[in-house]
């Protein structure tokens, strides 16, 4: 299966998160502070644990995240 990343992420999204997971209203209220680390270099999974399981499987939450990095990203590169 590992020459197949779309099978191995449509079978996550059906088996659900390994890892304790969050909804999506602490999603949103943690997201700044999850960006915010990854741009940082930092550990964004050990200090908001349940955030990336959640982002895994929600596409509206990942697309947030997608776009907060990208405009956080952006804002850092000038």
């Amino acid at each position: 299966m590992s020459d197949r990343p779309d099978l191995k992420q449509a079978l996550g999204r059906l088996l659900g998160p390994a890892a304790p997971e969050i909804g999506c209203d602490a999603c949103f209220e943690q997201l700044d502070r999850y960006v915010e680390l990854e741009l940082a270099g930092q550990d964004a999974d050990a200090t908001l644990p349940g955030l990336r399981p959640h982002l895994d499987g929600c596409p509206a939450c990942r697309e947030e995240h997608e776009s907060l990095r990208a405009l956080v990203g952006g804002e850092q590169a000038l």
